[in-house]
């Protein structure tokens, strides 16, 4: 479960910065709204799968509620959820 984790957190991670410095760019510069569309729901979807597995997988990881909210609001900030590959994941 932890190796699903990662994956989902790298991905999730990796939607997250091109949604911000790639499509919301191009959107609001060049007036194409198409990018945002096409990488919103996939990171939706991530997000979502993101928040579910790290609530799973508090208990395989012995992690307190303290731990589980720190992993949950590294969801929400740009390379956050690389952070905590490195420091809970690994």
């Amino acid at each position: 479960m932890k190796s699903i984790f990662r994956i989902v957190s790298f991905l999730e991670g990796v939607s997250y910065l091109l949604l911000l410095f790639v499509a919301v760019p191009i959107k609001y510069f060049q007036g194409k709204e198409s990018y945002v569309k096409l990488l919103g729901m996939p990171h939706g979807i991530l997000f979502m799968l993101y928040i579910v597995l790290a609530i799973v997988i508090k208990k395989e990881m012995n992690w307190d509620n303290k731990t589980l909210g720190i992993v949950l609001l590294a969801s929400i900030l740009p390379f956050g959820t690389f952070y905590i590959d490195k420091k809970y994941l690994r």
